[in-house]
């Protein structure tokens, strides 16, 4: 009801204001990485490559739930079944020293994956760490830095590789040597692609800001540059993943990368390649799953670098 004054005009009420509505309780401010996971749900080339890997991870975490321990045991071989057809009770055949080629194959995925996932890990975090450190600081910083960079980069990677895995092979690392020898030489793209986001952001206002308020170099680098040159390292170290993968196939292949009686990819094709006219299938198997596996990986890499680059979309 309207306030009269004696004399004077009617005078409204004051109206208490709306409740916000839930449609503005949910707007926030968007982000790059919020917009990039609505992008990417969008993706079926996204959703079919984490199908595919997640079947791959719980291959190598739990092989057992995709083949019992009896009969596919990957160790139990029987000369006399050698290269043995596909058949009810062995699904992918026998390879030539009458091991079963499923449990091979099934148990392969763990060394495969580690080693992949380890080196793309290590060489995320040694190149993007230098990248960081070189790209803030520059001057005689970033030229050392660039110039050890380049040195590392006229290494072909797998002869690199093979040179260091032949050196040290009786150290008793196991598959590890083969994590180093890959990080030693995988680094370096990181860095650069670090290096590079971190000299664009550095000149950008939020990081002037920064420094007017005091904000020393340690914040400054891993607060604030950090989280906004991390989109392309983890593009690059998704799409090297599955690069990773395929070197140490290739390396097992060479004989210097995981060694027997571990259980490789790369492992099974070299023995598999020596009677590949007789018998086909022992290599067929192993080389495409690790063709999907690799396949799988820079599918995955080429959707995120889509959803966290606007300019694509």
């Amino acid at each position: 009801m309207s306030n009269i004054l004696p004399g004077g005009p009617a005078i409204a009420p004051e109206e208490s204001p709306a409740p916000p509505s839930a449609e503005t309780k949910a707007s926030k401010p968007a982000s790059l990485w919020s917009d990039a996971w609505y992008d990417l749900r969008r993706r079926p080339i996204f959703i079919i490559s984490c199908i595919i890997i997640a079947v791959l991870v719980l291959m190598a975490i739990w092989p057992s739930l995709f083949s019992s321990v009896d009969p596919f045991n990957p160790r139990t071989c029987e000369l006399s079944t050698a290269r043995q057809l596909p058949s009810a009770g062995h699904p992918f055949g026998r390879d030539n020293l009458g091991c079963d080629m499923y449990a091979r194959t099934i148990y392969g995925a763990a060394n495969s994956l580690k080693i992949g996932i380890s080196t793309s890990i290590f060489a995320a975090l040694i190149g993007g760490l230098l990248g960081l450190v070189a790209g803030f600081f520059g001057g005689a910083t970033d030229t050392v830095a660039s110039r050890i960079t380049e040195i590392f980069f006229a290494i072909p990677s797998i002869l690199g590789a093979l040179l260091i895995g032949s050196t040290f092979r009786g150290s008793g690392l196991g598959i590890w040597l083969v994590v180093i020898s890959l990080t030693i030489l995988g680094w370096p793209m990181t860095f650069r692609i670090m290096r590079a986001a971190v000299i664009t952001a550095k000149s950008q206002d939020f990081v002037v800001a920064a420094r007017a308020l005091g904000a020393g170099p340690m914040r400054i680098m891993f607060r604030h540059l950090l989280p906004n040159a991390l989109a392309p390292v983890i593009v690059v170290a998704t799409i090297n993943l599955g690069g990773f993968i395929a070197a140490e196939a290739a390396l097992s292949y060479l004989g210097v990368g995981v060694q027997p009686p571990e259980i490789s990819w790369g492992l099974m094709i070299a023995d598999a390649q020596r009677r590949f006219l007789e018998a086909p299938l022992p290599l067929i198997f192993p080389a495409v799953f690790l063709s999907i596996t690799v396949l799988a990986f820079i599918m995955l890499g080429d959707a995120v670098r889509d959803a966290l680059d606007p300019k694509l979309r």
